[in-house]
């Protein structure tokens, strides 16, 4: 596992376009790290509607979240870092985000090129891997993003790297096998636990959650939820962040993120504020 702090809280922001700004989500200035996630840049062609083997480009509302947005923020709070989730689930116009390379040498390639001129060019920290569907052996996948971290990583282009699986055969098999190889390299683990069964109880979530701790061992797994109505999983009404007090006491939560400011938007931020506050109260 790379290093980082362990009291951390993350917010994917950017995917749906309702006019959200980082400065609308309340930041604790206690928090060790709060990072911003913008969702996303995808290595899709909009207008031949194609992927691009790497090339990447931004999805996200770049409209309000610019590269002088990030600059504010980032002067405005000491604590916030900025990233860029790579993939998502589906791209404009509704078909699924693959991961689909010609081979490893050419999309890392391209990919470093491309995401270091966005990572440049935003000001931002740090890349996260949020590819759910695949048209690629997961050795491959694994080869592709490693390699991938590592260049960036080495070069200073990045601090920090994350990766966002779920419960899912498929989407495991390929994580697994990047873990496997560049685990040493990937500072947290986006799990996302509101992809399990609506109706999760308290007692069902630790299990995941201790499930995944096992699956990616000595990585900093991270507790979820969304904030979205249509959100499955253990919801906050249901005893969220009763679980978190629990894996807190027994010294396991390393953080907590959210998906996504977007949503969280028209609900007033309630569960961000409470997230942080349960993470900068001491044991």
């Amino acid at each position: 596992m790379a290093a980082g702090p362990a009291n951390v809280f993350r917010e994917y922001i950017g995917a749906e376009f309702n006019n959200v700004k980082f400065s609308d989500v309340p930041i604790r200035s206690n928090i060790e790290e709060f990072h911003f996630l913008l969702s996303f840049a995808i290595d899709f062609d909009a207008s031949s509607r194609s992927f691009t083997n790497g090339a990447f480009d931004v999805f996200w509302d770049s409209d309000n979240l610019n590269p002088s947005a990030v600059a504010s923020i980032k002067k405005d709070h000491s604590n916030v870092r900025v990233g860029v989730s790579l993939g998502g689930d589906t791209v404009d116009n509704g078909g699924f985000v693959f991961f689909k390379p010609s081979s490893i040498h050419s999309w890392v390639s391209n990919a470093e090129h491309s995401l270091t001129k966005i990572i440049n060019t935003y000001n931002l920290d740090g890349i996260d891997i949020d590819y759910e569907h695949f048209k690629s052996d997961p050795d491959t996948f694994a080869e592709c993003i490693g390699q991938l971290i590592k260049r960036l990583k080495k070069k200073g282009i990045i601090s920090f790297a994350s990766i966002a699986p779920f419960d899912d055969d498929e989407v495991q098999s390929h994580y697994l096998a990047l873990w496997r190889s560049y685990g040493h390299l990937i500072d947290y683990v986006n799990f996302q636990f509101y992809a399990y069964d609506k109706g999760t109880t308290v007692g069902q979530f630790i299990r995941h959650f201790k499930d995944q701790v096992s699956n990616y061992e000595g990585g900093r797994v991270l507790a979820s939820l969304a904030s979205d109505n249509s959100a499955g999983g253990l919801v906050p009404e249901n005893g969220f962040f009763k679980a978190c007090r629990r894996l807190k006491r027994e010294k396991l939560l390393d953080g907590i993120f959210i998906w996504s400011a977007d949503d969280s938007k028209a609900k007033g931020f309630g569960y961000e504020k409470e997230a942080q506050s349960l993470l900068a109260t001491p044991n």
